[in-house]
């Protein structure tokens, strides 16, 4: 299996070659500067004490707080969390927000617990991790099985710890708490105009064909939202199927079915395939929007789709990705095309701070700007070096994280 701290360990130093970086800063940003690794003993329902295992990496702070979210999963690991506060400094450079990148999880199946206790474990999570975080040191989110009603949950026990109001500490809050508007569609809201811009700039018609792998808040914001600008949607995946109409998928029934189904299996007029059939399926664009490394040299040559845009984190494993870029295959990695639910979190921070929040227009507006304008810098750098997206993107986000650093004195 890849190791996904290898990984973006390999893209730094493939960025390194590209931009002559000085070894003194590519020493610095091989490791992340502090790792925490908490026990979390929670008493059960049925009066047992169970210990879970929690993880906080905090990368690099250069150009800001600590940045990113917090994950429930049992397939959480540390090289996992390590890698992924790793992309989250380099998405926040891409979009150009003054943030680092950190990142969080807990070892556990959230499905197994019930509410009580997954209330315990995340109080007792925000508490364990009090002293190494805050509004101006490192801010958590949600992320894979976490949602605002858990972020709630963790302000809650940070305010009790520190004896006071502290509402930008966490992001993607419930509004009543100072969670902010767009929030939480702003991932795919953000991923719709980098994929507008990749319609641009290649040139792509009205009905352009579009498969995305995972239909969780990130896949089925997307679709609708892609829908409703003229694209067919003809594939959509979860865990369980892939769903497939070549005439295009209606996304507000699939949502209902799945609303009252729970899987998106047998949809009235859909044909039911197996859930990896969506990556194979005939389409322009391919969006994963699930897990790490669904792109693998296993099955990268059953991919048809002409484009990538990953709205997960990492779904495109480094010997995919090299195959996929000397195909003629275009990707739009994870670091730019789902940054704009950082780019929100930043606005929340930002409202938080002043006591003064914003209507959903100001808010799509600013995001529109910064999600376009991220595009074409990123462009900017893929021409100038001829590289792939991803390579642009690093180049762009190392080299402003580098330049902090340097300002710093850190060489």
């Amino acid at each position: 299996m890849n190791n996904p701290f290898e990984s973006a360990q390999k893209q730094l130093r493939d960025v390194q070659k590209l931009l002559n970086l000085d070894d003194n800063i590519v020493r610095q940003l091989m490791q992340p500067k502090r790792v925490i690794e908490v026990a979390l003993p929670i008493r059960m329902d049925d009066g047992s004490i169970e210990v879970f295992t929690g993880y906080r990496s905090q990368f690099n702070d250069a150009r800001g707080p600590f940045k990113g979210g917090i994950r429930f999963h049992p397939d959480v690991t540390l090289d996992e969390v390590k890698a992924l506060s790793a992309w989250m400094t380099w998405k926040t450079a891409v979009v150009k927000i003054p943030l680092g990148g950190g990142k969080g999880g807990v070892v556990v199946d959230p499905k197994k617990l019930s509410l009580a206790e997954l209330e315990r474990l995340s109080r007792a999570y925000a508490r364990a991790l009090a002293p190494f975080i805050g509004p101006d040191v490192d801010v958590p989110a949600p992320d894979v099985s976490t949602d605002s009603r858990i972020m709630g949950w963790m302000l809650d026990e940070y305010e009790a710890v520190i004896g006071r109001k502290a509402p930008g500490v966490i992001t993607g809050k419930p509004l009543s708490l100072g969670g902010s508007l767009v929030r939480d569609y702003a991932t795919a809201q953000g991923a719709f105009y980098v994929i507008d811009e990749l319609a641009k700039k290649y040139h792509l018609p009205k009905g352009t064909r579009v498969a995305i792998q995972g239909f969780g808040n990130g896949g089925s914001f997307l679709a609708k939202i892609l829908a409703e600008a003229g694209y067919i949607l003809v594939a959509i995946a979860d865990s369980r199927s892939t769903v497939y109409r070549e005439e295009g998928l209606d996304v507000d029934e699939l949502i209902a079915h799945k609303k009252v189904t729970g899987t998106l299996k047998n949809c009235v007029g859909c044909e039911s395939l197996p859930s990896e059939a969506v990556l194979s399926v005939p389409t322009d664009i391919l969006v994963p929007a699930a897990l790490e490394n669904a792109l693998h040299s296993g099955n990268k040559e059953g991919v048809q789709a002409k484009y990538i845009v990953e709205l997960a984190n990492g779904p495109v494993t480094p010997e995919a990705d090299q195959w996929f870029f000397d195909k003629g295959v275009v990707v739009i990695p994870d670091i730019l095309a789902n940054a704009g639910g950082v780019t929100v979190s930043y606005y929340e921070q930002v409202q938080n701070a002043t006591n003064f929040y914003w209507e959903e227009s100001q808010i799509l507006g600013m995001l529109e700007k910064t999600m376009r304008t991220a595009f074409m810098k990123v462009a900017q750098y893929q021409e100038r070096y001829n590289t792939t997206y991803r390579m642009g993107a690093y180049a762009l986000a190392v080299r402003r994280v580098a330049k902090a650093m340097k300002n710093r004195g850190s060489i």
